[in-house]
């Protein structure tokens, strides 16, 4: 899982970071509203915390912009200011969640895991699984079935990135910054490479359409 944090105050962000790391996310983090916007239309998260105060344009601005592009990456608001109003206009703009500051790590953690919850995925505690697909993260394995699909790292991160995101439309850069990032010196036509090896390996078990092509766009995981 891969997580974008805007947040101005350093220590903040810290503790935020760390505490991410602990729980094996991968983290980015940006001090300033216009870097973190960048940031986020740039490449692809899994989650987003957004705080709201931020010394240059803020978390409002910031989450307009990515929901104007068309941007449906889960936000967590996470700010010091508490009325319902806030809460309200936060959520008006398009957050999935938010949290007032001071927080509790272990509520933080908590609930970006709950967003990272996709639609057309299924997370178990120890495991990610669509249809017939099922993942376990921390062992490192992935099934057809009961069926090993004895992937190489970068054909797991790529066919995990596809189950976090079932049924949505991924771009071929989203996916190359994802798994490649974004000081790789492979091209982007490393996708289509790993998209036919992936397939190659469900498709002996007879899920080689899972993985579809979204004609001048990128990929998306869904059964036909």
């Amino acid at each position: 899982m891969r997580v974008l944090i805007v947040e101005d105050h350093i220590d903040v962000a810290s503790v935020i970071e760390a505490a991410l790391l602990d729980e094996r996310f991968e983290t980015e983090v940006c001090h300033n509203g216009r870097t973190g916007l960048e940031r986020a239309l740039d490449a692809s998260y899994d989650v987003m915390i957004l705080d709201i105060m931020l010394p240059d344009v803020s978390g409002h601005y910031v989450l307009k912009e990515i929901r104007k592009a068309g941007l449906t990456t889960p936000v967590l608001f996470l700010t010091a200011r508490d009325s319902v109003e806030d809460r309200v206009i936060g959520l008006d703009y398009g957050a999935d969640d938010y949290l007032t500051k001071p927080f509790d790590v272990a509520e933080l953690l908590a609930r970006v895991r709950a967003l990272s919850r996709r639609k057309g995925s299924i997370f178990q505690e120890d495991q990610i699984a669509y249809r017939r697909i099922r993942m376990s993260p921390q062992a490192h394995d992935a099934f057809v079935d009961k069926n090993p699909l004895h992937l190489t790292v970068k054909e797991y991160e790529l066919l995990e990135y596809f189950l976090v995101n079932a049924e949505q439309i991924l771009t071929r850069q989203q996916i190359f910054y994802r798994v490649w990032g974004f000081n790789s010196d492979s091209g982007s036509a490393v996708v289509d490479v790993y998209v036919h090896y992936v397939r190659k390996k469900l498709a002996l078990y007879g899920c080689d359409d899972y993985v579809q092509t979204v004609r001048g766009v990128g990929f998306m995981l869904k059964e036909s």
